[in-house]
């Protein structure tokens, strides 16, 4: 077993010299093709070297760094989009930093000033003005100190003689009353000309602080409200009688002015409000904005601050369909001076690639910090993960989030049975445990459905086929009937498809009248042919059920039994030729699960099913290449069958 685990790896031996983890980097392919756990494994120490079967983008995110252009990443969630916007950060030249101060305005207090000095000199000028306030106010404190000394001293000893105990008590009493008043009116008097709480004081504050950085900034927006993303002005209740808090304390740095210099990302940057993309669009054309408060119902609103700077490189990002959200301009902005990446979402099966998935995990393992190596075997079981989650032939998958999440499972498995290293027992634990909301809701509703029999996987019924499809990333058994009844018009028969079934789905339905009218010689014209399909309240879209629907539709015509131990999947052209469709492995383990003994899939999709030899054995695998096929092992035995193969052979000859 040992032997058979390590296959996928034998090859790595052999690799080019050349071949690294990130592509790039002293130790390659051969340094530690052989190792026996990922802790041998060197994790490469920059962000950009981590990044995985990203090289197109990788590239592009290189050249953008060094020459500070905007760039739009575009692609599913979970292929490292977000981790290339870090990596840029780290490659863009870092410039001379700078703090952005704003200060009082003297002249007039809704437009403060903005002051630019060196990173780490807005500190120590804070610093400074906060010691010159403290020694003063310390003074003022000592002397107060003093006169209440000195006039208890003085009430206490000759006041009782002169005027008595109740009076020199009284004056005392008063004495403290006063001095308290003293203080607190000094003290407000202090805040009002010279406001000093934390690290505003002597008329500025900082708006934006670099000291000790040594890179470029990175700031992260992704879900940022206007105020949070462009500066705002918070609100201030007492806006009279020397008790509001003056303009310039209220102003709040946004997360463009904080990018200063360095990376600004947005992912799903469609999801901003249309009046924040055009403001996102001046800030990054102009390299500087103002900030005044984004409420109208504020008394920040009344505040505008000179223009802020706002130096920063533009990294969006999104999926394909959010793109078309995008305001026109701000993505024209990107496209004129930057570049607009589309995300890999798998690569090549190969030795090289393979090593790639090794690294990631190695790299999973020291960024979570908690869980022990993974030995060689169990990295082959998360290759052969990989694998299957690609969904096609000699393919890897790149929704490395999803695995990382796996990885992370079985760690907590090895971890709880104080194992030193990760074992393939331990990634078939997590795989049950750490099953995604739709997996489970896909098992619960297996279950449910058998109960009930709403789907047979035994037994043979005329127009009931076990069609798949695909919820979420897990197979489901689709059940579909069709019956036949006399038309309700003189004209002509229609195709009546029920089971909330999406736009696609139901004309994959109708095409079904034309296949069936060319190969089966069948005068539809009188009938009407009602198509169910069972319990499809999570809906159904794609036409992935095409050849399950002629089926249905085929043996409730020529009354023939269809053998209920077989699902299928498959999309059917109007010539009846079997299409390829997605998800065939999650299709096919649905299958497993509920107990089919057949599966027939398109042969075009024969080589994406990545199942294990243990389920391979629980189920045959039929490749169809048209309907003939399909009819051919669907279709109990008997004289209606072999009359009806008989006579549309010819038509796939």
């Amino acid at each position: 077993m040992a032997k058979k685990r390590h296959a996928t790896f034998a090859k790595l031996s052999a690799a080019p010299a050349q071949a690294t983890p990130a592509g790039k980097g002293k130790d390659g392919g051969r340094a530690w093709a052989n190792f026996k756990t990922t802790a041998e494994i060197p994790v490469p120490d920059h962000l950009a070297d981590q990044i995985i079967g990203q090289e197109k983008a990788v590239e592009i995110i290189r050249k953008a760094a060094k020459q500070k252009r905007n760039v739009l990443l575009v692609g599913t969630p979970g292929t490292g989009k977000s981790m290339l916007a870090q990596a840029m950060a780290e490659l863009i030249p870092v410039e001379l930093l700078e703090d952005i101060l704003v200060m009082q305005n003297p002249l007039d207090d809704n437009m403060p000033k903005v002051k630019i000095v060196k990173a780490g000199e807005g500190r120590r000028m804070i610093e400074a003005a906060r010691a010159k306030a403290k020694i003063g106010g310390s003074n003022i404190n000592i002397i107060m100190l003093a006169l209440v000394f000195i006039g208890s001293f003085f009430l206490l000893f000759y006041g009782r003689k002169e005027f008595g105990d109740v009076i020199t008590a009284a004056m005392l009493i008063g004495m403290f009353f006063m001095v308290a008043a003293l203080a607190f009116a000094t003290q407000l008097g202090r805040r009002v000309a010279m406001p000093g709480a934390g690290p505003e004081t002597e008329g500025m504050k900082i708006l934006v602080d670099n000291a000790g950085k040594k890179r470029a900034p990175f700031v992260d927006a992704t879900g940022a409200r206007a105020g949070a993303l462009l500066g705002d002005v918070r609100h201030d209740p007492f806006q009279s009688g020397g008790l509001g808090t003056p303009a310039y304390l209220r102003v709040e740095g946004g997360a463009v002015h904080r990018a200063h210099k360095g990376v600004l990302f947005i992912d799903e940057a469609s999801t901003l409000r249309p009046k924040a993309q055009q403001e996102l669009l001046t800030a990054l054309q102009e390299k500087k904005y103002a900030i005044t408060g984004q409420s109208e119902m504020s008394s920040g609103a009344q505040v505008r601050t000179e223009p802020v700077p706002c130096d920063f490189v533009l990294v969006a990002a999104g999926n394909y369909q959010d793109v078309q959200r995008m305001h026109p301009a701000l993505r024209s902005r990107v496209r004129g001076y930057g570049y607009e990446v589309y995300m890999e979402e798998s690569i090549e099966d190969s030795p090289e690639n393979r090593l790639k998935i090794a690294q990631f995990i190695a790299q999973e393992v020291k960024k979570d910090g908690k869980i022990p190596p993974f030995d060689r075997a169990a990295v082959d079981r998360l290759v052969n993960e990989a694998r299957k989650r690609a969904g096609r032939k000699n393919k890897l998958t790149l929704k490395l989030r999803e695995m990382g999440g796996l990885i992370r499972a079985a760690g907590d498995v090895a971890r709880e049975k104080g194992a030193s290293t990760v074992s393939v027992d331990h990634i078939e634990a997590a795989l049950k445990i750490a099953r995604t909301l739709e997996q489970q809701a896909a098992q619960q509703l297996v279950e449910v459905k058998k109960d009930y029999e709403v789907f047979l996987s035994q037994g043979s019924k005329v127009g009931r086929v076990n069609g798949l499809a695909v919820m979420g990333d897990s197979g489901v058994i689709l059940p579909i009937v069709a019956e036949i009844a006399p038309s309700a018009s003189r004209e002509e028969g229609r195709i009546i498809a029920t089971g909330k079934l999406g736009e696609i789905a139901r004309e994959a339905v109708e095409n079904v009248s034309a296949i069936i009218k060319k190969h089966t010689g069948k005068d539809i014209s009188r009938y009407d042919i009602h198509v169910q399909f069972l319990q499809t309240y999570e809906g159904v879209e794609g036409d992935s059920a095409s050849v399950s629907v002629a089926t249905a539709v085929i043996s409730a015509l020529e009354d023939a039994e269809v053998d209920q131990s077989v699902s299928m999947t498959g999309s059917l052209s109007v010539r009846g030729e079997v299409l390829p469709v997605g998800g065939v492995t999650s299709k096919a383990e649905a299958a497993i699960e509920a107990g089919m003994k057949k599966l027939i899939l398109p042969a075009a999709n024969y080589a994406d099913l990545a199942l294990s030899d243990e389920q391979k054995k629980k189920i045959e695998i039929v490749q169809a290449r048209n309907l003939y096929d399909v009819l051919t092992h669907a279709l109990k035995p008997g004289p209606k069958k072999n009359a009806l193969l008989s006579q549309i052979k010819k038509e796939f000859q």
